[in-house]
């Protein structure tokens, strides 16, 4: 009997630590999405409009999203995700964005991406299986401008917005037609087999935070409080 007992607790105690370390590229994107953002948002006047960002309900950060050379003309990278919970935000879901062609900056070998989703619709769709951007979920390029406004009908209903950078040109982009997954291998690596998306999102299961990822949210803690503060 003691020996049954003993088994039938060890999952438990995995429930509360990491499962696996992450590999080296899962680190590298954490530190990375951590840099883009904080770039992006501290652009003079160039960056996202506070009243986009204080309304966003999740932040996608795709640093150096590349041309798939398995694809004609298309482009695929991979990313990090984490919204908001509790006053705070999430451990982050490791993300994959995959395409025919945006037609990016003529030249450019890859490209920073950032998305917000904006309600809580969005937010549904993105963490299934998968989502086709702007068919199962609305997508619109984002405004531009610290004091900018989302001008458009479009972009006020669109259930995420979306940004690029490029040879330091920082714009709105339309990602209409990428397809947008779970990394379900990072995130097995991160958290445990059968863990997904909206467990650690959502809460629905309890997961082991990441201490590789307390540069990307420290990064959004800092912009956060950042955003009452900007004028």
């Amino acid at each position: 009997m003691k020996k049954v007992a003993v088994l039938c607790c060890t999952p438990a105690l995995f429930a509360g630590t990491a499962f696996a370390a992450l590999s080296k590229d899962e680190v590298k994107r954490l530190n990375e999405a951590a840099t883009v953002l904080t770039e992006l948002r501290n652009a003079p006047d160039k960056g996202i409009p506070e009243d986009t960002w204080a309304k966003a309900q999740c932040v996608l950060v795709i640093p150096s999203m590349k041309k798939a050379a398995f694809v004609v003309g298309g482009e695929y990278g991979s990313g990090v995700m984490s919204c908001r919970k509790n006053n705070d935000w999430s451990s982050p879901v490791f993300m994959q964005l995959a395409k025919g062609s945006w037609g990016l900056q003529i030249g450019a070998e890859s490209t920073d991406l950032v998305l917000l989703v904006m309600n809580r619709r969005g937010l549904d769709k993105l963490l299934d299986d998968k989502v086709s951007l702007g068919a199962d979920a609305s997508v619109a390029a984002g405004p531009v401008g610290r004091n900018g406004a989302a001008a458009t009908d479009a972009k006020l209903s669109a259930e995420m917005i979306s940004y690029s950078r490029s040879k330091g040109v920082f714009a709105g982009i339309d990602l209409s037609g990428g397809v947008l997954r779970p990394d379900k291998e990072a995130l097995e690596r991160g958290y445990g087999p059968n863990v997904t998306a909206r467990d650690v999102v959502v809460g629905t299961r309890k997961v082991a935070a990441l201490a590789d990822a307390t540069p990307f949210l420290s990064s959004l803690r800092r912009e956060a409080r950042g955003t009452t503060g900007r004028k």
